[in-house]
């Protein structure tokens, strides 16, 4: 019996020693990580709210690098057309020059071969990439040049030249989530960027009698418009007109055929799904099915050019001395040209403006998240010395008093 009442207060004091260890090495590991939450057992609310806070910081900070690749990307493309602008005008002052009559034959040569070196720095601004190699101006297809140049001879220079330039991108823009539920596009797509006039598309079938039979969708720079059975022309274009888009239908007075122009100069990008036959119906889309902008129908009249298109008719007048031309339709293309790439300009600095102002509210609103989740997992370093040294001064006192009290003798150690 003597020796069962010797080991209870025994085994009492080991556990009581062993618990203060515990507690000792737990608090030296909260000092060690500054943090009060080392294990989910300390706080399981509190871990569970600071699990989220430290996702919703994960997807803050990837915000912001999704801000920085968009501004560097940005940066890249004001470049390129601020260059180009810088092209335009000199183009604006050789048409300008080249228009007044004073100039002999050979002077005009001489612009116009001036005129065709700058085609090309137009063109290779136009297929501008990045570090990476992904092409800015081409929609999302990036892997591809988004003009392609193509040469003939033209009488007066030698060797062959830039006659045409095609876009072959698409309206398609990459973007990037710069925040909750929010998103930017990277790029920008060169048929609208690089573009002169309002462009004009007449179809030549008569319209006047069209009605849809079946419920259809057409698709318009993109924008997807639905038509319902029943609808005759009118209805057509009403739906057109009633859309968000920068293009506008009417009826043409003469041979009733549907024409689509835009307000704001850009290719119009038109297509519809395989099964839907409306456009091409209308005459204003192939039964090819090439991909845009290749798939109007042959007898489609097309109106209004690219800032290429008023470059090469710049460079063709020079040539030929034609300064009625030069000083006409040419130069105001040259000047919707100019006006265009400066509006784009002008949408790229409100991007920038914006990604600015996004990338500050971000930075704020991390910096309050991570106060909070300090705040909620984080130790009070003052309080968890004097704990410590509390502890150490306890457990010391608690050993020297163990070693007092349960003292051996020689009764201990007989069976």
């Amino acid at each position: 019996m003597r020796r069962i009442s010797t080991n209870m207060p025994n085994a009492d004091l080991q556990y009581q020693m062993k618990l203060r260890d515990f507690k000792l090495n737990e608090m030296q590991s909260g000092i060690g990580s500054s943090r009060r939450l080392n294990n989910l057992r300390d706080d399981p609310i509190a871990a569970a709210h600071s699990t989220r806070y430290s996702s919703h910081i994960t997807h803050l900070e990837r915000y912001s690098k999704n801000i920085g690749t968009a501004q560097g990307e940005y940066s890249l493309a004001e470049t390129s057309m601020n260059q180009s602008v810088q092209v335009v005008q000199r183009l604006r002052e050789l048409a300008v020059q080249g228009s007044n009559g004073t100039y002999a034959k050979e002077d005009m040569n001489y612009m116009a071969t001036e005129v065709n070196e700058l085609l090309k720095e137009l063109v290779s601004m136009g297929n501008t990439r990045t570090a990476d190699g992904r092409s800015l101006f081409g929609g999302n297809d990036t892997l591809n040049d988004p003009f392609v140049a193509m040469k003939s001879r033209v009488p007066g220079i030698e060797g062959a030249v830039i006659s045409e330039v095609r876009y072959a991108g698409n309206i398609v823009a990459n973007q990037t989530e710069i925040s909750e539920g929010s998103r930017i596009d990277l790029n920008f797509a060169g048929n609208k960027v690089f573009w002169a006039e309002d462009q004009q598309l007449f179809a030549q079938r008569d319209a006047l009698d069209y009605v849809v039979t079946e419920d259809s969708q057409i698709s318009i720079d993109g924008e997807q418009i639905n038509l319902k059975s029943g609808d005759n022309i009118h209805g057509i274009i009403s739906r057109i007109n009633n859309s968000d888009l920068s293009v506008k239908a009417s009826l043409d007075p003469v041979t009733n055929s549907l024409t689509l122009e835009t307000t704001v100069p850009h290719q119009i990008w038109i297509d519809e799904p395989v099964d839907n036959t409306v456009l091409k119906d209308l005459g204003l889309l192939s039964e090819t099915g090439s991909r845009p902008p290749d798939n109007l129908h042959q007898d489609v009249v097309k109106g209004g050019g690219s800032l290429f298109d008023m470059v090469i008719g710049l460079r063709d007048s020079l040539l030929s001395g034609d300064q009625e031309a030069v000083g006409g339709r040419i130069l105001g293309g040259i000047d919707t040209s100019l006006s265009n790439l400066l509006n784009n300009l002008s949408d790229l600095g409100a991007r920038n403006e914006r990604l600015d102002q996004t990338y500050a509210r971000l930075d704020s609103e991390k910096l309050n998240v991570i106060s909070i989740n300090s705040k909620l997992t984080g130790l009070d370093m003052t309080e968890a010395i004097t704990n410590l040294k509390m502890l150490e001064y306890t457990q010391k006192a608690a050993y020297q008093s163990a070693s007092k009290v349960l003292q051996s003798n020689l009764m201990d150690f007989l069976r």
